[in-house]
Order: C-alpha cells, then structure tokens, then sequence
C-alpha cells in the first residue's frame, strides 16, 4: 500500500468519524471544524507539533499535569492533565522526544469537566506538554518524566 493510499484511508476513517459524531449530536459542526489537521500528528519534531496546533502556547499554572517521575515501564505511562483556565476548548499531549510528539487530542465540550486522563508510550526520558485552547487561545505547562525501560521500540 501507498503512502498516499493509507493517508487517504485514515482521512476517510476520521472524516467518517466526525460525521457520525456530529450526525448523533455528539458534535456540532463548529467542533469538528475546530479540530487541527491530521497532519499534525505526523509531525516530527516538538516545535512541527505546536505550530501545526495553530501558534506559540503560553505558560500557564492555570494547568496540571499528573505523571510519575519515574516510569518503570515507557510502555504504559499514566498521563492526566486537569485545566483550570475558563472555556477550555481542547486539550492536546506533545511528549517532546517520541518519535511523533503530538500524542493525542481531546476535544472539551461546554458544560463538561476539563479533565482528560490516558496512557501513553514514552521511547525515553523527556518533558511532556500539556497544550490547551482555552478562549481561543493556546496555554502549556510541562513535566518531565523519566523512564526506565522505553516504550516505542527500546
């Protein structure tokens, strides 16, 4: 399979996806519009991942991030991210040295709590960003989070 024949199937899948969330009323079409591009998530490097989510993240302590310090396993990294700012609108996962470092992409709702937790691979020892849209704006904070046994491949 081509590399344009995959990315053309995963555009189809998520465009799909976001219909059927907005056709259920999951998502208003303003949400889905909202959403960064695929593309994103194939960027290489930490500074690709946050210009593809739209412009410089300013620091703010308005956000929490809770994950060990010390991971024994990269594979299955307990994440959470909690954002105190006022009409957060999204909240995204950029782990600095993956070989992909935009790592996932969590969509706020109005009237729900701002609060996403999940697991992650780490490949190594590195910071972990917390991006959120609030307002229209974009915030971060960052944790460093040392592994001992790499996730992605180590």
């Amino acid at each position: 399979m081509t590399p344009t024949q995959r990315s053309r199937r995963a555009a189809l899948k998520q465009g799909g996806m976001l219909a059927a969330l907005a056709g259920c009323g999951l998502m208003t079409a303003r949400q889905v519009q909202a959403l960064p591009d695929a593309s994103a998530f194939d960027m290489k490097t930490l500074d690709e991942a946050l210009k593809a989510l739209g412009s410089v993240a300013a620091e703010s302590k308005d956000i929490t991030i809770t994950a060990p310090d010390i991971a024994e396993n990269g594979a299955v990294v307990p994440i959470a991210i909690t954002s105190n700012l006022p009409m957060t609108q999204e909240i995204y996962i950029v782990i600095e040295k993956n070989p992909f470092p935009l790592t996932a992409a969590f969509v706020i709702f109005e009237g729900t709590e701002p609060f996403v937790s999940t697991r992650v691979k780490m490949g190594q020892s590195t910071n972990v960003y917390a991006v959120v849209k609030a307002d229209g704006k974009l915030y971060s904070a960052r944790k460093e989070t040392k592994v001992t046994l790499g996730g992605c491949g180590g």
